[in-house]
């Protein structure tokens, strides 16, 4: 299907499912799925009648953060922060593979306390997408339903490679932006999240992205590193004086130890094989 028909598809799909849903608020983090929910929902309702909620705590990176207001501005949306504090739950910090569900329970509980009344939202919305409701590793979505977020994307049957096509056609800054889950995913399952641990994950992958590895994961091992790259960026990584760059950028961040995993990025590594165990 080419890029135009997917456009006109999803816009049809997504704007039978929010027609009546607005002013509209949309669980924003700056990725492809969210960002094309917000930009279709404005072609549909108007730019004025959405707002792009983003919950910002330290789990959240700070270069996320930015591009994700410099997308908003784009598509020509406004951009309200909420502040988020599952570092204060429990059930977070113990990082079980329910953690997105806590994650994704205090944001959608934040929105629904602090920013439906002050700014008059007849719903709120979030950017699942249909490949996202077959995976077994998105306890958030459970969250959604508790609190009746919509899935505009999902139920419009809209999978990933459709949201890729559809944001390319809209010609959204981010079209080919890898994915980019939170800090806390880097941090194995039992073993807490905590501030000091999200903040070296981040400036470890701040590292790598100014080495030019634009799509990385610095998996923390107390003091050890476990870098996934693109299988493409292996050998360069561990070649020549960038080997010796690599391992600075990590070890900066206070690790001792810095491996490179030959496997290369690995989406949901640490949660899909207890899931599947769950679910099997």
């Amino acid at each position: 299907m080419g890029s135009l028909s997917t456009l006109e598809d999803a816009t049809a799909g997504v704007a039978a499912l929010i027609a009546d849903a607005a002013p509209l608020g949309v669980a924003f983090s700056g990725g492809v799925d969210s960002s094309v929910l917000v930009a279709l929902a404005a072609r549909t309702l108007g730019a004025d009648r959405v707002v792009a909620i983003l919950g910002v705590s330290p789990s959240l990176a700070a270069d996320e953060r930015t591009a994700a207001h410099e997308v908003a501005r784009f598509i020509g949306v406004r951009v309200v922060e909420v502040a988020t504090h599952e570092g204060d739950r429990p059930e977070y910090r113990a990082n079980g593979p329910d953690r997105c569900f806590h994650c994704k329970d205090e944001l959608f509980t934040r929105i629904t306390d602090e920013i439906v009344a002050a700014h008059g939202l007849a719903a709120v919305a979030y950017g699942e997408n249909a490949d996202d409701v077959r995976r077994p590793d998105r306890p958030g979505a459970r969250a959604a339903g508790k609190h009746r977020v919509l899935r505009p994307l999902a139920d419009a049957g809209l999978d990933k490679a459709g949201v890729r096509r559809v944001a390319a056609a809209l010609g959204l800054p981010n079209a080919a932006k890898p994915a980019a889950p939170c800090l806390a995913s880097r941090i194995p399952h039992f073993e807490e999240v905590s501030p000091a641990k999200l903040a070296q994950v981040e400036r470890a992958e701040q590292g790598l992205r100014r080495l030019g590895f634009r799509d990385c994961r610095v998996r923390h091992h107390g003091e050890v590193a476990r870098v996934e790259l693109p299988v493409e960026d292996l050998t360069r990584a561990v070649t020549g004086q960038l080997r010796a760059a690599v391992h600075k950028a990590v070890a900066d961040a206070g690790f001792r130890f810095v491996a490179v995993d030959l496997a290369g990025v690995q989406s949901g590594a640490f949660t899909l094989p207890l899931v599947s165990a769950d679910h099997g």
